[in-house]
């Protein structure tokens, strides 16, 4: 559990709960408690036509001036022909806030305490004011689709619910509402987001009481409730999903009685998803006995880390779970606390919605992935046009950003970001990704379109790079990153970046898998097996530069700008691809390694999901200590109080990224043999010694099994037992000490 000993201050201290659809950030506090609301499909506006209508045009003067090294020129024709107009997409909101006014002074508080269980996913605070016992529950419930409060109190106490939907900033008093009214026992708001064409939304809150000399009276657009014990439930639907938000808020309220039944329904579900893996780390002298907050600012123990990896499987479940029209977790999961958010709390697609999903497969939660499929699919008829007005090209293609309407278009002005069309093209390895954790034919055959027309894309994007011998992309860029040429230009674009190079290889021979496994189903024959297989072997090598560091730029050996960015593009291959391995490819490991450390010589790692990543960096090439050491930064310097990422002011995909760098720590599974189809399974790759022991159940590896085993001082205890669900996966599994074994086929089994 987090827990504290007492209420939250603001937003960074607050407790998520949330069902996928409905979140909410809960303060725990005894004068006016709050809970900040968010529903997935509240945003600002509706579909636009924002593709630039001058870029099919300038493309081949553009290609020519990125290949002349005329960075000026090009930024400039980019700038004027190639933006899209507006340039931003559409932007998540917040849902409301609701109120509840007890009064009771902090000063007169005693033994106060709350806590996220989530081993339970529920909110509790409890404490006692002038010898009154009071206690909250709160829970957001995937199965009854609503957010349930039950308030106790030892005897008939008086508070007032209310109901709002305000500015965040700071002495604003700006109302984002339609209308807002209260009787029977209910609170309604009707909102409408600006822009044309905005889901309109309605929320209800409901209160009710057995209690015999209990009552709920409504005071002009609020409720009064006098009682010992109450029910409250919020729920809430937009246009988005249904005709008459109003009616269909209302039937979640009404199908929902009793706070019992709510309550049993919600652990059945939830249990089912989070009890398939357990984690258990040692030693964990203080985790239990320290409030959740100091504990962050002492120095980190495993017991912390266990705690970090079961809040990030806590936040991904809360945050992503399928349903009608599933929408995957945003920059911000579903708690986004402003309306002017950072990035406008988008799905952000060259590094920050893929980093949502690292921890889906190994956590082994395919459920809580489908939302993110669903939004590729429905990324594809936009992409289509993208790619046919922009570049000419067959296919579809998205940009580094997409919103709740999947468009594909560029999203803003950022030189080193705008203009890059792999964002669907790096979504799209999540496809084969899921496939060799599941081998679910099922899935793959329904995805299958889109991967195959991110190839169809793809193959009509690459042009001959001048000598004729090589296919390159062009434009391309390293996101957010910049460079200087011979010249002393300061620039962006070139051709086939390292990272292009690396998805594109991942992308095509995902491609050349998945149809082998799909053989029999009927194709579109719009992509050609012997053109995938020609244009990978004429995609550029990964450069290593004179100095021994993989290039950033492709075959360019350009000086960078900021030598300790944040964003480290062209590891690509090393994590989350596996073209960069020590076994397979020592001397790109060794290069990688090199990278990693003049990074982190100057400074990079400073935001949160950063500072993820690079877990997973290490992780991959074995560096334990690195491991240990980011993590402990990540701990210290990248969290809240209440364990959530802090990066302008809260990215969730640093939880997220972090929590699955742990269990590349503990085990990998990436290096598949590209002969016989042969997984290595590596346990303790990359686990600290100076963190003892620990235990893991249920991990998800590739091939359809799940291992078990424990260890103490870098060596495993008992046995390894792994669960595999296939016949004919074969595997090679490495012990911490070297030693192997090779086994395959359906079933348990239990090496020494």
């Amino acid at each position: 559990m987090l827990w504290y000993n007492s209420p939250a201050t603001n937003w960074s201290e607050a407790l998520p709960i949330g069902n996928g659809r409905l979140g909410a950030m809960v303060y725990g506090r005894s004068t006016t408690e709050l809970l900040q609301l968010n529903e997935n499909s509240v945003w600002y506006g509706g579909p636009q036509d924002r593709i630039p209508k001058n870029a099919l045009r300038n493309l081949p003067k553009l290609r020519e001036l990125i290949r002349e090294g005329r960075q000026r020129e090009a930024e400039a024709l980019v700038r004027a022909s190639f933006f899209a107009s507006p340039s931003s997409q559409r932007h998540y909101e917040p849902l409301g806030t609701l109120y509840l006014d007890f009064g009771h002074e902090e000063g007169s508080i005693d033994n106060y305490f709350r806590e996220l269980d989530i081993e339970d996913a529920m909110s509790r605070t409890t404490y006692t004011h002038d010898g009154v016992h009071h206690s909250r529950e709160v829970i957001a419930s995937y199965p009854d689709q609503v957010i349930a409060m039950r308030v106790v109190s030892s005897q008939l106490s008086t508070f007032t619910i209310r109901l709002n939907r305000i500015s965040d900033r700071e002495g604003e008093t700006t109302k984002f509402l339609d209308s807002l009214t209260a009787k029977d026992g209910k609170i309604i708001m009707h909102a409408t987001p600006g822009g044309r064409n905005s889901n309109r939304l309605c929320c209800v809150v409901s209160a009710s009481t057995d209690d015999l000399h209990g009552s709920i009276q409504s005071v002009g657009d609020s409720l009064v409730v006098t009682a010992s014990t109450t029910l409250i439930l919020l729920a809430a639907q937009t246009t988005f999903r249904v005709e008459d938000p109003e009616s269909a808020a209302l039937f979640d309220i009404r199908k929902c009685c009793f706070w019992e039944d709510i309550l049993q329904r919600h652990r059945a579900d939830y249990w089912e998803l989070y009890q398939r893996v357990s984690l258990r780390l040692y030693p964990n002298d203080r985790s239990l006995d320290i409030p959740t907050n100091e504990l962050l600012r002492e120095s980190p123990d495993p017991g912390l880390v266990a705690l970090y990896y079961d809040y990030g499987r806590y936040l991904l479940i809360s945050s992503s779970r399928d349903g009608e029209k599933a929408l995957p977790a945003t920059s911000q999961g579903i708690w986004n606390p402003s309306f002017h958010s950072t990035c406008g709390s988008k799905y952000t697609v060259n590094i920050n919605l893929q980093m949502n999903y690292w921890l889906a497969n190994t956590s082994n939660l395919p459920e809580c992935e489908m939302p993110l499929f669903k939004h590729i699919e429905r990324m594809v008829d936009n992409g289509m046009e993208t790619a046919t007005k922009m570049y000419g090209c067959k296919g579809w293609c998205a940009h580094h950003n997409t919103d709740i309407w999947a468009n594909t278009d560029p999203q803003d002005t950022q030189m080193s970001a705008t203009l890059w069309p792999l964002g669907g093209a790096w979504l799209c390895t999540h496809i084969w990704e899921r496939y060799l954790f599941f081998e679910d034919r099922q899935f793959l055959m329904e995805l299958y379109p889109a991967l195959e027309g991110c190839v169809r894309f793809l193959l009509d994007y690459l042009i001959e790079d001048k000598t004729g011998q090589f296919l390159v992309t062009n434009p391309s860029l390293s996101p957010e990153n910049a460079f200087k040429n011979p010249r002393g230009e300061q620039g962006t674009f070139c051709e086939s970046s390292t990272m292009d190079v690396q998805i594109l290889t991942s992308v095509l021979d995902a491609y050349i898998l998945a149809t082998d496994v799909l053989q029999s189903i009927p194709r579109s024959n719009s992509v050609s097996l012997e053109d995938v297989l020609d244009a990978l072997c004429r995609l550029p090598c990964v450069a290593v530069s004179s100095e021994g560091l993989i290039q950033e730029w492709g075959q360019n050996a350009y000086e960078e700008v900021e030598p300790g960015h944040r964003r480290i593009s062209h590891l690509w291959g090393l994590h989350p691809g596996s073209i960069i391995t020590p076994t397979a490819t020592p001397n790109l490991a060794r290069a990688a390694s090199a990278v990693l450390s003049r990074r982190a010589t100057n400074g990079s790692g400073h935001t949160g999901w950063s500072r993820a990543w690079l877990v997973n960096f290490h992780a991959r090439i074995g560096e334990a200590e690195k491991c240990k050491e980011h993590l402990e930064l990540l701990l210290q310097k990248s969290t809240f109080p209440n364990l959530l990422d802090n990066h302008l002011p809260f990215q969730i995909d640093g939880n997220l990224g972090g929590s699955a760098g742990i269990i590349e720590m503990i085990v990998q599974s990436h290096e598949v043999d590209s002969g016989d189809g042969t997984i290595t399974i590596r346990l303790l790759p990359a686990w600290p010694k100076e963190w003892k022991g620990g235990g893991i159940k249920g991990v998800r590896v590739r091939g359809g099994s799940a291992v078990s085993f424990e260890w103490e001082d870098g060596k495993i205890k008992g046995k390894v037992g792994i669960e595999c669900d296939l016949d004919t996966t074969q595997y090679h599994l490495v012990f911490p000490d070297g030693s192997q074994v090779e086994f395959w086929g359906k079933g348990k089994h239990s090496f020494p």
